[in-house]
């Protein structure tokens, strides 16, 4: 009787699978729509789009304990809804919807007690899915199958590391693994950009190629994850959008994915404007906290050398011991001394400390710094890859937000929205930014990529370069154009509206004895870090892009193009209806400027019906503060109304090289 029964469930197992179920589900506005299918024993799931196939039938499963990917079936089925919004401490929107329908899917294995649930969302702004593990069995993942199958011709945005240059490939004849998010475009739309969120006690997955199925990208795991159960993968995404733009707009999905803010008291988390000091002297620091104070800087901060060779195990970061490789006179700096003078200005003071160091030596420094009344740490050529150093990670920025110090991590690590529930992580590096000098067209390619995934601390530069001379080999200096900036001066002044990132380091490069007071700084000195709304206006992967970014009742504008000159027209239909603004407006202009910059400043009155037309010069860009006009006074202090050009409501106002005054 016992034999009968155990042979009539698996009589009732087997006929379930042949009997294959599907399970559809659609996002709250109905354009994502997600099939979820058990056909033949394998689990696969497709997406369409606004009615376009953006994810061909792919497969889903992974191997923890057990291979889940043959003989599997759709169980039961939990769902939920959400339509909430909540507030960030800081972000690029002040207000995020946190809006979805939710399924949670058993998968049931022939001849196996174990349990898998499969959990989906399904958001306006994308799809995301993880492997959860509901029971308390030890767990050991070693693979993840997890596909994504695309239409034939479909291009990838590659990168193989988090700071190297990105190709547009097909999926084929990939030279390894790519980073992510990973941006596709699909013959005739949509793009499609794959990501992931909450990656917190994991290992880094990056994509492959499928060496079996044509068209196919896979999951790639750097190595094993060991834990024990309940427990679930990081949120795998998929983000569909007909312009590229609207996927950097709807990156608050990453944010959405990963818990809300553990941190009781934020009072202390303070978005600003950061720059280095480069000589390790108390002389050195202090002119930099004054140069900070006149140029609205909110942060100074000590690079490597500061406690030692930094890559030595031995350096001590608990002491200030300079690294004579930077600075042959040891007793150069008194931190202290230029820590109190910092407080005394209003301006917080950030450490740079390595890794080795830090993992050396964190419970220990960091109530000494906490002491010493610093600001923040950056940590510094941080190990990324293994869960074990993944954990870490993150353990080591909740310790610092018991001790009221802002993070900034530097080198491989890319975000996945860890920042919503702690966010004294305020930015991070994970990009090929302004220290390796990269060109125009690699810079107007981030806002597509990297960016979608979070803020990135991009070194924004602008002394280091020749002025004038932007196409030689050679600066005048002997400087080889590969270690200088190969980007115009206004393309310099956009990046900080472009880029997104809390703590934005400025001058990455200068210090203070560079700077002639040129007029554009103007620009520097007033955006901001953090914003109330943000628009992309226009762009195309690779050659242009317009951001818009409001503070209150502010709005900055950026624009850049890559290496070829471009006539860009900016519309301003985004004011509201019948205010006037003042645009200060900053671009590339001619030998006839006085400064060396050659950076020309204009001001006009604008409104919504205003276009303003760039011309804007190869590798280049234009930068815009538009301010109400009834703040004029306020926020331009001795401005004269009448440098006021005025724009009508149908006239356009066209910026070329002439100077408009």
């Amino acid at each position: 009787m016992k034999i009968l029964c155990i042979l009539g469930l698996w009589m009732a197992f087997s006929l379930s699978i042949l009997q294959a179920k599907e399970i559809k589900m659609s996002s709250p506005d109905g354009k994502y729509q997600v099939t979820l299918s058990d056909e033949g024993g394998n689990l696969h799931y497709s997406v369409n789009w606004n009615h376009k196939e953006a994810i061909k039938p792919s497969l889903l499963g992974i191997n923890a304990n057990v291979v889940w990917r043959d003989q599997l079936a759709l169980g039961d089925i939990t769902t939920a809804e959400q339509d909430t919004v909540w507030h960030p401490v800081y972000g690029e929107r002040s207000t995020i919807k946190d809006r979805y329908k939710a399924w949670s899917v058993v998968i049931n294995r022939q001849h196996s007690r174990e349990k898998l649930v499969l959990d989906v969302r399904a958001y306006n702004e994308g799809i995301a899915f993880r492997y959860r593990f509901p029971g308390g069995q030890y767990l050991k993942i070693t693979d993840e199958f997890t596909e994504y199958t695309l239409p034939e011709g479909t291009k990838a945005y590659f990168t193989a590391r988090a700071q190297t240059p990105y190709e547009c490939l097909p999926l084929e004849g990939w030279s390894g693994e790519s980073d992510r998010p990973l941006l596709l475009i699909l013959p005739g739309g949509p793009y499609v950009c794959l990501g992931e969120a909450q990656v917190v006690d994991y290992v880094r997955t990056k994509f492959k190629l499928s060496v079996e199925k044509k068209n196919t990208i896979q999951s790639a795991m750097y190595g094993p994850v060991e834990d024990i159960a309940p427990y679930h993968t990081p949120w795998r995404v998929i983000m569909c959008a007909d312009k590229p733009g609207q996927i950097l707009e709807h990156n608050d999905l990453i944010l959405n994915l990963n818990p809300s803010c553990r941190i009781k008291d934020t009072s202390w988390i303070k978005p600003g404007k950061v720059m280095r000091e480069v000589t390790l002297t108390t002389e050195g620091g202090k002119a930099l906290v004054d140069f900070a104070v006149k140029r609205n800087l909110q942060y100074i901060h000590f690079d490597a050398g500061w406690y030692g060779f930094e890559y030595d195990k031995a350096s001590d970061a608990t002491t200030v011991t300079l690294d004579p490789r930077r600075n042959p006179n040891v007793n150069a700096l008194n931190l202290k001394e230029v820590v109190a003078y910092a407080k005394k200005r209003g301006i917080g003071v950030i450490l740079y400390v390595n890794q080795r160091a830090l993992q050396q030596q964190l419970d220990e420094i960091l109530p000494l710094y906490k002491s010493w009344g610093i600001a923040g740490l950056k940590f510094g050529f941080v190990q990324v890859g293994s869960q074990v150093w993944t954990k870490w990670m993150h353990e080591a920025v909740k310790k610092c937000a018991d001790y009221g110090l802002m993070v900034d991590i530097h080198d491989e690590y890319r975000p996945t929205g860890f920042s919503r529930t702690y966010p004294n992580l305020m930015t991070q590096e994970g990009i090929r930014g302004n220290e390796e000098f990269p060109d125009a067209t690699h810079n107007v390619t981030l806002p597509f990529t990297r960016f979608v995934a979070g803020a990135a601390d991009y070194t924004i530069c602008y002394y280091r370069q020749d002025f004038g001379r932007l196409n030689t080999d050679k600066d005048n200096y002997g400087v080889p154009r590969s270690k200088s900036i190969q980007t115009t001066p206004a393309h310099q002044l956009a990046l900080a509206a472009v880029y997104y990132s809390p703590l934005q380091y400025m001058y990455w490069y200068d210090k203070p004895s560079d700077s002639q007071d040129e007029p554009e700084l103007k620009f520097f000195d007033d955006i901001y870090t953090t914003w109330d709304d943000t628009k992309v206006l226009q762009g195309e992967i690779g050659q242009f892009i317009t951001i818009a970014r409001r503070k209150g009742e502010e709005w900055f504008i950026g624009s850049i193009t890559n290496n070829e000159a471009r006539a860009l027209p900016v519309s301003l239909d985004f004011l509201p209806e019948g205010k006037n603004y003042v645009a200060e407006i900053y671009t590339d202009g001619e030998r006839s400027i006085k400064t060396r910059t050659k950076v020309k400043c204009s001001r006009y009155r604008v409104n919504s019906m205003t276009k303003l037309n760039f011309e804007l010069k190869a590798s280049g860009g234009s930068a815009v503060r538009l301010i109400p006009e009834k703040d004029v006074n306020k926020k331009l202090g001795n401005y004269k109304k009448q440098k006021l050009c005025m724009g009508h409501r149908t006239k356009r106002i066209s910026l070329d090289s002439s100077y408009l005054g």
